[in-house]
């Protein structure tokens, strides 16, 4: 009994027992929405929170601490607002402290259990950010690194190897850009690494699964361009490859998230027309599905986070 039950907790361990739920808020159905919309792991069954956004918004970014909250922070109409999702209630409030500026076409990563963090965007007067702020939780009192990303960025996408580093990858500033910043999350030291992505892309999305890999999935040259592209990028070596099955349609400004050790989500955006559509990506053979069940309206510039009981 005692063996059973240490490979019990060595999989909840890695994420292999399964998260909770992941959320997929905002954007635009042709007008800015405050809709949040959750989807049951494993049973990936949606349902609308009655309690959404603190106002309608679209173009801002998501991030979680297992367990304990998850977050949404920035977007249009421009603003600093973070509001704050409390797990397993998912009763909303609003941070205090918000975003160090208020920015939109921002990335967001989390550390669970240490920091989440917010990366580039653009301003109200649409330049280009390499800010990136930092929320320690459980305070949520906020920094701003001193060393922000390699150059200034929005439409970017990040994502996480919990407890080991932060990834902010591609973007745009008068060009769409390949690039992947590094922060390791003991340091929060900035590298560039090797190999970015496997073209310049920006109004991207990214997920991860924790301990494993990494994906950058879509998005496209300019504001109007879009692939199927599905980069992974392996842990720790943070070696790439581009996955034989990418999204089911070329899309771009979308979210993703995912639940660690059993799939990952890419949901929204444009086609160029905006969708609901909801593909899963189960790990580790990332094998490709699209949810019966998509988001509850077809709608672009939202964001995504999870909570994965990590």
């Amino acid at each position: 009994m005692s063996f059973i039950l240490l490979g019990i907790l060595n999989s909840q361990a890695s994420g292999g027992g399964g998260g909770v739920a992941g959320y997929f808020a905002g954007g635009n159905d042709e007008n800015r929405v405050s809709t949040v919309n959750k989807f049951a792991f494993p049973t990936d069954e949606r349902s609308t929170l009655g309690t959404g956004l603190s106002g309608v918004r679209d173009r801002l970014a998501g991030m979680a601490n297992s367990s304990v909250a998850g977050y949404f922070g920035g977007g249009a109409v421009v603003t600093a607002t973070i509001n704050k999702f409390a797990f397993p209630s998912d009763s909303r409030s609003t941070l205090g402290t918000g975003l160090s500026a208020a920015r939109y076409y921002l990335a967001a990563l989390a550390n669970t259990g240490v920091a989440g963090y917010f990366g580039g965007g653009a301003n109200a007067d649409t330049v280009s950010q390499s800010t990136v702020d930092k929320f320690a939780f459980p305070s949520d009192s906020r920094t701003t690194l001193g060393t922000g990303l390699s150059a200034s960025l929005q439409q970017n996408a990040g994502m996480a190897n919990s407890g080991v580093a932060g990834y902010f990858g591609g973007g745009g500033n008068g060009g769409a850009v390949a690039t992947v910043n590094k922060f390791t999350f003991s340091s929060d030291s900035r590298s560039t690494l090797g190999t970015g992505l496997s073209s310049s892309r920006e109004a991207l999305a990214a997920m991860a699964n924790s301990s494993v890999a990494g994906y950058y999935a879509g998005g496209g040259p300019n504001f109007s361009g879009r692939v199927t592209t599905v980069d992974k990028f392996a842990f720790p070596s943070d070696s790439r490859s581009t996955l034989g099955t990418g999204l089911s349609a070329a899309t771009n400004y979308f979210a993703g998230m995912a639940d660690s050790g059993i799939a990952g989500y890419f949901g929204g955006g444009t086609t160029p027309s905006n969708v609901a559509t909801v593909n899963k990506f189960a790990f580790p053979s990332d094998s490709r599905t699209t949810l019966g069940t998509g988001l509850s309206a077809a709608r672009s510039d939202l964001a995504a986070m999870a909570d994965e009981a990590l």
